[in-house]
């Protein structure tokens, strides 16, 4: 029997009441600043914890762009936002499509130096975007990829920890249940699509919140291969949008940023149930 201390139990959500203030605050500050004119932003010493009126032309501006009252020309948040959420889904899908048939091939096919392949793979996980990122903008460069979807997405869409997590997962399938599909009849792309995948259903949307998040969130990688406005992601858009005019309208930068939170926010809060599951579900 777990005694229960009232004083412990206070302190325990004291401190998580704590930890959320400290996450949400910044957010709140961010809400609040979007909805104020750039003018009370910057006369504003220390900047007002109440929401302005400015709710509804900010967010005007910072989704379809348009010239603000202090003459800036700003560029619409919109379309950045749809080649962001373009960018993540391509490269978390096809994380997890290329991650699933590889562990596949790695565990139930048997081929010269699996092993070796299995471990090339792994090896990988040391050599991140940033280390062979000259290498990679040469291929791409050459490729003719530059400003466009395939050269945003392609360099990114391999994964050697979903590969890794995949082929540990495929590892604890009972043996009997593989001979059962074979006895059946089922080749090994149907005992694939018809046992593999329903049972790697939690894992895979945990997969994908994670990669999803990591796609949408890019920005080193784009600011070397975009040099078109139309195909800016909304993470380098925002940083134009505090570098790119003399005057900084930093209602419209709040705006943007709140507007770039919504689809991570969003798949998370949709998909929170599955997310759990697929990481400390045990019953596989």
């Amino acid at each position: 029997m777990i005694e229960r201390r009232p004083l412990l139990d206070l302190l325990a959500h004291a401190i998580l009441i704590g930890g959320v203030a400290i996450v949400a605050f910044p957010v709140y500050l961010t809400l609040v600043a979007s909805t104020q004119s750039a003018q009370e932003i910057a006369q504003s010493r220390p900047l007002s914890l109440l929401p302005g009126t400015h709710f509804w032309e900010t967010y005007r501006l910072a989704l379809f762009g348009g010239e603000t009252s202090m003459g800036s020309k700003l560029p619409a948040g919109a379309p950045m936002m749809m080649v962001s959420l373009i960018s993540a889904l391509v490269i978390a899908i096809g994380k997890i499509v290329i991650s699933l048939l590889s562990a596949f091939a790695i565990v139930y096919f048997r081929f010269p130096a699996r092993g070796l392949v299995f471990w090339m793979i792994f090896i990988t996980l040391m050599l991140p975007v940033e280390v062979r990122i000259g290498p990679t903008y040469e291929v791409v460069s050459s490729l003719g990829m530059l400003n466009s979807y395939a050269g945003l997405t392609v360099p990114l869409i391999a994964s050697a920890t979903a590969t890794f997590l995949f082929r540990q997962f495929f590892l604890t399938v009972p043996d009997e249940l593989v001979e059962a599909a074979r006895v059946d009849g089922a080749g090994p792309m149907r005992f694939f699509k018809d046992v593999l995948l329903p049972m790697s259903a939690t894992s895979i949307a945990a997969l994908f919140v994670i990669q999803f998040i990591y796609g949408w969130n890019q920005y080193l990688w784009p600011l070397l291969v975009t040099t078109n406005e139309s195909m800016y992601p909304i993470v380098l858009g925002i940083k134009r949008l505090i570098a790119g005019e003399a005057y900084t309208e930093w209602n419209v930068v709040m705006a943007t940023a709140m507007l770039a939170m919504i689809p991570p926010a969003l798949v998370v809060i949709l998909m929170q149930k599955w997310f759990v599951k697929g990481l400390v579900d045990t019953e596989k």
